[in-house]
């Protein structure tokens, strides 16, 4: 009888050991059931448990969040419906000269005084605001104008003038692969401009290989990785430290022989005051073409839109080291003022290849330059 009572109590039912079979076992022995493990077992049968949630490792759970982000990007689409002006209404040179135009709507020289200083300021550059302003001067004098919507339009006219030699997008179709080098100083946004560009020629149906090629930079080529894994691109790596040539040479290579249609190429950011540095471009630049002798078919500096008149010291010197052949500007949507377009166009004629106007990857717009004038002023004084 003691050990009749003192049986060991009745297991709760696993996943491994299914309800039914310990249910066969006690009905056929009768001395091992008792009211109360029945009652258990209705109740069991009565209200199920919850699943727990599956173990979920670090990695793994970082590769969720990485995809649930990536999936919640706006589509090109709903990217694409933000025009230019929406882009470009904040930035201090569509700021200061809508303004400029609402605080003197009459035709006089004092609008024309404070237009040249709102140029000025707007890092146009001293001689392009003078030559601009002056001509619109004579013009007044000569009473070509009515009032000062028409100065207006025929300032968004010469601005336009000033921007369209400029206005040539890259044609990556010329060449198989086709190379580009991206360069530029610190902090400009090169490996993010590299990761919407691969975006952007993906989208187009192209073959696309990245190359890791800034390793001095701390993370920089866990951070290519990352847009490699997110665009669905492969991307040719060596690790930090590693001789940045060698491994944008190994990528040539690969693209070589797997058919790719455009290789990206990063590379340390550097400051144009930085002799060693600035010879490494050189070097990379004499090993592509040991593989292709017209490599890179495209030099791209990416400026940052921020940085105002220093910009033009700095495509000057990265001009003369790496031959760069087009331009990116980068972080016109924020604080920027906008007229260093205007300065680096009429200096180095130079095509604008893309304007950043957004930090999602579709906002990386080829540049249009009515476009781009249309957001900085407004179409009218009532506008």
């Amino acid at each position: 009888m003691l050990k009749f009572w003192k049986k060991k109590p009745a297991e709760p039912a696993t996943t491994e050991a299914p309800a039914t079979d310990e249910r066969i076992d006690r009905a056929a022995d009768p001395a091992a059931t008792d009211l109360g493990s029945l009652v258990a077992e209705a109740l069991a049968e009565t209200v199920a448990p919850e699943p727990e949630a599956p173990e979920v490792e670090p990695e793994a759970e970082d590769t969720l969040v990485a995809e649930a982000a990536h999936e919640a990007t706006p589509a090109p689409e709903a990217s694409a419906k933000r025009s230019w002006r929406d882009r470009l209404s904040g930035s201090g040179f569509a700021r200061s000269l809508g303004a400029l135009f609402v605080r003197h709507p009459k035709l006089d020289d004092d609008l024309l005084d404070e237009l040249e200083t709102a140029l000025i300021t707007a890092d146009v550059g001293v001689e392009a605001s003078t030559q601009l302003v002056e001509g619109l001067r004579k013009r007044m004098h000569k009473r070509e104008f009515a009032d000062a919507g028409a100065m207006l339009k025929v300032l968004r006219d010469e601005l336009v003038a000033l921007l369209k030699p400029v206005e040539k997008p890259l044609d990556v179709s010329t060449h198989s692969p086709f190379v580009i080098l991206t360069v530029g100083i610190n902090g400009v946004g090169k490996t993010t401009t590299i990761g919407k560009l691969a975006r952007r020629y993906v989208d187009e149906g192209r073959g696309v290989m990245l190359a890791a090629g800034d390793t001095f930079r701390a993370a920089a080529v866990e951070q290519l990785k990352t847009w490699g894994e997110r665009n669905k691109v492969p991307v040719v790596s060596q690790g930090q430290d590693a001789d940045s040539a060698s491994v944008i040479f190994d990528a040539l290579q690969a693209a070589r022989s797997r058919g790719t249609q455009v290789l990206i190429a990063d590379t340390a950011g550097r400051l144009h005051t930085q002799g060693g540095l600035m010879d490494e471009l050189g070097k990379i630049v004499r090993v592509m073409k040991k593989l292709d002798a017209a490599a890179p078919h495209e030099v791209l500096m990416v400026i940052d839109g921020t940085t105002g008149q220093n910009a033009i010291s700095q495509l000057r010197q990265f001009r003369d080291t790496a031959g760069v052949t087009g331009l990116v500007v980068t972080k016109l949507d924020g604080t920027a003022k906008g007229g260093v377009m205007f300065a680096l166009a009429r200096e180095f004629s130079l095509p604008i290849r893309y304007v950043g106007l957004g930090e999602t990857a579709t906002d990386l717009r080829v540049f249009d330059a009515a476009a781009f004038v249309d957001g900085l002023l407004p179409a009218n004084l009532g506008g």
